[in-house]
């Protein structure tokens, strides 16, 4: 899909006439439009889209869809048929009420390409940089900041099933892309026993039980990594990510002991900011907060909280799970200040404070 940047057509005149007519009270994004405008634009989104293709649907609709969608919680089916059968919604996308809108689809395909580009922050700035504009937001106020764990997209694994499910995926992208050099190097068990995945197993209980069905894993995977890493295979095996992540893990996991692969004890084994429980997102860790125990991410939230303003959130940021809430609070601070939204009071919890923070801050930027 390619982008066309288009300017922003008006709000057709049906679509004015019936939403005035059905909402004389006026509505949340009839006001929005009015007063705030569309937010986005087709341009900010450039970065994200070739130049060649198949048009793309406009971006600056599809963002603006997705904050109403967050708004109401609506699914992308939800959203989509609000898009086809809502008055409110075709007023605040400049749509004439004969249109019939898109397949839900597109949505997701929207929020995909804007994650892995990154482009979150670029939509939270360009909303800041319109309220500021507007003079509804201003700098030198009262923000607060607080942390609120993200469980991440996996399924929990106990450390014997993360191994076996580490060495599965790896020998299934092996497969994937070397199906015929794979079959010269493994052996005739592998295939019974990895077959399906661990956690399917009847995992037996103990510490002595785990270790004798761990170790002969940890034996598979050493000799699997052994034949990647040999000099006769091909060197771009090494590179696939689900055998970087198999060498990492099984450091983590294992070590050789006089040509033998033994299982760690879990005293010998690295921090838990550094090792992961799935091969299928090793950016999760797990960590604890007060009485909370989570397997993911940690995201901190700052938001104006004036008396008598709307509170506005003015920055976000998402860490590994482990990273302690004061590691965060210089930078955020000075995310504030560079975007010219520093407070005069910050307000956080004793976990994002230190004494020679608040003496720093208070002296270089002000913030209380």
């Amino acid at each position: 899909m390619s982008l066309q940047p288009r300017e922003i057509p008006p709000v057709p005149e049906d679509t004015q006439r019936v939403a005035r007519a059905a909402f004389p009270k006026g509505n949340v994004y009839v006001r929005l439009r009015d007063e705030i405008g569309t937010l986005f634009d087709d341009p900010l989104f450039a970065p994200g889209f070739p130049t060649r293709g198949q048009p793309a649907e406009s971006p600056w609709r599809l963002a603006l869809i997705t904050v109403m969608q967050f708004v109401e919680g609506l699914s992308d089916r939800q959203a989509a048929e609000a898009v086809r059968a809502r008055i409110d919604w075709k007023y605040a996308l400049s749509l004439e009420l004969t249109d019939p809108g898109g397949d839900a689809s597109v949505l997701c395909e929207f929020r995909a390409r804007l994650v892995d580009g990154a482009a979150g922050p670029v939509l939270l700035e360009a909303m800041l940089s319109r309220l500021k504009d507007l003079g509804l937001l201003k700098a030198r106020g009262q923000q607060r900041t607080d942390s609120t764990p993200v469980l991440a997209a996996i399924r929990t694994l106990n450390r014997l099933e993360s191994v076996g499910e580490t060495l599965r995926a790896a020998l299934n992208s092996v497969a994937t892309v070397a199906p015929d050099w794979l079959a010269g190097v493994t052996a005739p068990a592998w295939f019974e026993r990895y077959a399906i995945r661990v956690e399917e197993y009847r995992i037996p209980k103990g510490e002595t039980a785990h270790t004798a069905l761990g170790e002969p894993i940890g034996t598979d995977g050493h000799t699997l990594l052994a034949a990647i890493y040999a000099l006769a295979a091909p060197a771009w095996l090494r590179e696939l990510p689900a055998v970087q992540t198999l060498r990492q893990a099984w450091v983590h996991q294992f070590l050789v002991e006089d040509d033998v692969v033994r299982w760690r004890k879990a005293a010998d084994l690295p921090p838990v900011s550094t090792r992961f429980d799935s091969p299928y997102d090793t950016d999760a860790h797990d960590s604890s907060k007060r009485s909370t125990t989570w397997t993911g991410y940690k995201v901190h939230v700052t938001e104006t909280c004036d008396a008598d303003t709307p509170h506005r959130i003015v920055h976000v940021e998402t860490t590994p799970a482990p990273v302690t809430d004061s590691d965060l609070t210089a930078s955020i601070q000075q995310a504030l200040v560079d975007k010219g939204l520093a407070p005069a009071i910050h307000l956080a919890d004793a976990g994002y404070v230190d004494a020679d923070l608040l003496v720093t801050r208070q002296t270089q930027q002000g913030i209380e």
